[in-house]
């Protein structure tokens, strides 16, 4: 994981403790492996919620790995002009946001 995705997964994990609304109820499992010191590998399962894209601030949008300001503000604009992005599909009409991208953050976002 990059130190990217470690700080949106962070970000996300503080606000579900704080009950933000912002946040889906659609849960994902996490697996990942760690080094354990003593040579054997030990699996960490986590719940990481997925981010309203809709109901997202700016912040919150470019903390997702691969959205910088200008597409977090593209995203916002498109949702105040066009109304709430329903899927991934929709996601693409958005100036900037291609196929690529698009399967890339699908698995921090919720519509």
């Amino acid at each position: 994981m990059d130190a990217k995705s470690l700080l949106f997964a962070g970000l996300v994990v503080a606000a579900a403790i704080s009950l933000n609304p912002v946040f889906a109820t659609q849960n994902t499992g996490v697996v990942a492996k760690v080094n354990a010191s003593d040579s054997k590998n030990a699996v960490v399962k986590n719940t990481v919620n997925k981010l309203s894209i809709n109901q997202a601030t700016q912040e919150q949008l470019e903390a997702i790995p691969g959205i910088g300001a200008k597409k977090a503000q593209a995203i916002l604009e498109y949702i105040k002009k066009n109304g709430p992005i329903k899927n991934q599909q929709q996601l693409m009409e958005v100036k900037g946001v291609g196929a690529k991208l698009a399967e890339k953050i699908s698995s921090f976002v919720s519509f």
